[in-house]
């Protein structure tokens, strides 16, 4: 099994790392309420998705 030679210095671990980085999700406004909420998610305000009601508010 391969084993590295050298220890890898903190500068090069972090560098490596750094390129690890969340992002925003997208948010969307609400078709019926115009609020905003979660893409591909029901509306927790007025209960709707894709203009269907599917939750009970």
């Amino acid at each position: 099994m391969p084993v590295p030679k050298r220890k890898l210095s903190r500068s090069r671990t972090r560098h490596r790392r750094s390129a690890w980085k969340t992002t925003v999700p997208p948010i969307a406004n609400c078709e019926q309420c115009n609020s905003p909420k979660l893409q591909h998610t029901a509306c927790p305000t007025c209960g709707t998705y894709n203009r269907r009601q599917v939750l009970e508010v």
